[in-house]
């Protein structure tokens, strides 16, 4: 297999001669939505030459409304968009040469859809022993495997959807989260194959077949409660009702509606907390002597501490609760996290130039290497603005590359 040249790639912050953990990993991406771009979204932060293929017109997603209609930009920066239609038979000849000089291939389209089309592991692999072959799916192989999934499908079946909402009440999470955790399995299944692959002296020198599912990830989700049943033979009661470990530990509406999370999980941290609130009288009381006594009358405590936060500002509050080392939160709004402080100063929200030519903030990967911040290389692909470019490494020159590219689509201008 032709493998990519390795590159020099900048890491935020740093000079263009700053090199990230996959340079020289070419990767080809056949996905769309949330999950498939998930993998290789972190893939491209890493360092990879990701190159994604659209059909004629763009990546559906790209035009999403509604709750979907960020999809687009959180997961697909740092990426080229070359335009293939993969159903003709010289866009099917093209994918398959672009295939055979990467490393690693993604796909997460409904099951049976890739063998179909001739691009399913067990054909590419034989023709590519080194490719690593990444599927992106709703279930493992088992009963379930050729079912269509969702994350909000996955979710209700996986025990996720239980434990978050009240009882007799199922409520989904509020992200993404099986997707965006499935595309990071993948990831984490990519890093593995290619050590294998290519470790000294023991690398396989072949490739493998990676598989993420949805619905195996909620169910990873869910593991604390399945041991928790596993140990207690008592089903897990969902989080709205929960038998708290810890006495305060709970959400409090303080003067002006606002809110405040507060916890305080230990005897040291419920007397300072008496003492921010100036509430001595909760700290002599017998009752709430240790945090025992205090969870077996619980929603006493919580009343009487209602009472006297309702009197409180969450603004001088937080600023006491921070000085005595009580954890504590306000509930924030995600349009809200664009401005925190500790975002922008920690380099997790930047900048990046938009595909239609404007700039937004995006939130990069929650690492950091060395100190480094993995960020954003380059401005958001055009549909199709790098099929050209990405085209000529194939056989044929000039007017057969040109060739090539108008067949496919025009390469709109800026």
């Amino acid at each position: 297999m032709n493998l990519a040249e390795p590159n020099s790639l900048p890491l935020a912050g740093e000079g263009s001669g700053a090199r990230l953990p996959l340079s020289g990993i070419r990767v080809i991406e056949f996905t769309h939505m949330v999950m498939g771009p998930t993998c290789g979204m972190i893939l491209a932060d890493l360092g990879a030459e990701v190159i994604k293929i659209e059909p004629p017109g763009g990546d559906k997603t790209r035009t999403l409304p509604g709750l979907g209609i960020g999809f687009f930009r959180s997961f697909n920066r740092n990426k080229k968009s070359v335009v293939l239609d993969i159903h003709t038979p010289e866009g099917h000849a093209t994918a398959l040469e672009l295939i055979g000089q990467c490393d690693v291939m993604l796909e997460n389209f409904r099951p049976g859809m890739m063998s179909a089309l001739g691009l399913d592991h067990a054909t590419l692999s034989a023709l590519y022993p080194r490719l690593i072959y990444v599927s992106h799916k709703g279930f493992l192989a088992g009963p379930y495997e050729k079912r269509l999934a969702l994350d909000e499908v996955v979710q209700m079946m996986g025990g996720l959807s239980y434990m978050t909402g009240p009882k007799g009440r199922p409520l989904r999470a509020g992200t993404s989260v099986n997707d965006i955790m499935g595309g990071m399995f993948g990831a984490i299944g990519v890093l593995a194959a290619l050590r294998e692959r290519d470790q000294p002296q023991s690398g396989t020198g072949r490739g493998q077949e990676v598989q993420s599912a949805l619905f195996e990830n909620c169910v990873f989700l869910s593991a604390q409660h399945m041991q928790q049943y596993s140990m207690t033979g008592e089903p897990p009661p969902p989080m709205p009702s929960r038998v708290s470990a810890w006495s305060v530990y709970d959400v409090f509406t303080l003067a002006d509606e606002q809110q405040l999370f507060i916890g305080a999980v230990s005897d040291k941290q419920f007397l300072s907390l008496c003492k921010v609130i100036d509430a001595p009288h909760l700290a002599d009381d017998p009752a709430f002597a240790d945090n025992a006594k205090r969870v077996a009358v619980r929603p006493e405590l919580l009343r009487r501490l209602g009472e006297i936060l309702r009197h409180h500002r969450i603004d001088e509050l937080s600023v006491k609760l921070e000085a005595a080392g009580i954890p504590y939160a306000p509930i924030v709004r995600p349009e809200q996290l664009i401005d925190d402080p500790h975002l922008r100063a920690s380099g997790g929200v930047v900048p990046m130039q938009t595909d239609n030519g404007g700039t937004t903030d995006v939130v990069l990967l929650p690492l950091t290497l060395g100190g480094r911040r993995p960020g954003v290389r380059q401005p958001l692909a055009r549909v199709g603005e790098h099929t050209v470019e990405v085209l000529s490494r194939l056989t044929g020159t000039g007017a057969a590359i040109e060739k090539r590219a108008a067949s496919v689509e025009s390469i709109p201008k800026k």
